[in-house]
């Protein structure tokens, strides 16, 4: 069985996530991998090099990312040819690493699950849902960030209601709810 974690910017995914390694269940990262894979990806290499030139990398194979930055945030257009470029060559390296776990459940984080197209490589989906004023107040603190920084951030991403329609699962991580009562519950019905 494998599961996508999904929520907003400050929802909580990562710790619930980390409740879920702490019970064995594997979790595979799609932030970290896809960090990974613009690296070590000769498939990713090629086409970024062919979109950007050869200074989308520096000398030392690291990737440019005052370069990637500038041409990913000038425009929608942009975002989608990277994300053509790094979203299949990320799901199939979640393919081959769901592959080679031993537990009968898997679980894949992305805070862009539906955006893109990797609730396709699940079996069931969870939102982790917290209302925007604890969202905002969360990730304030954690990224040492201002307001509107978030909120510019927030604005990128889907909508959490939209979200939340999508799940084939809800959990409330607002501060009060309790996670481990509400993961025990999805997973019997897993």
């Amino acid at each position: 069985m494998k599961i996508g974690i999904t929520g907003g910017i400050g929802s909580g995914k990562s710790y619930v996530c980390n409740i879920l390694k702490d019970r064995g269940i594997p979790v595979y990262s799609t932030d970290d991998e896809a960090k990974r894979l613009m690296i070590e990806s000769p498939i990713i290499k090629e086409q970024l090099c062919n979109l950007l030139g050869n200074e989308a990398y520096n000398a030392d194979g690291t990737l440019n990312k005052p370069i990637i930055a500038q041409f990913l945030f000038a425009s929608t257009e942009n975002a989608k040819k990277i994300n053509a470029i790094v979203h299949p060559v990320v799901k199939e390296d979640f393919r081959k690493w769901a592959e080679k776990q031993s537990a009968d459940i898997v679980a894949q984080e992305s805070a862009i699950l539906f955006e893109s197209g990797f609730d396709d490589t699940v079996d069931k989906t969870i939102e982790v849902y917290a209302p925007k004023d604890v969202r905002l107040t969360r990730a304030m603190k954690r990224d040492n960030a201002t307001l509107q920084q978030i909120e510019a951030r927030m604005s990128q991403q889907m909508d959490e209601e939209e979200k939340r329609q999508r799940a084939d699962f809800c959990i409330i991580n607002d501060g009060t709810a309790n996670l481990e009562t509400q993961i025990n519950e999805i997973l019997k019905l897993k």
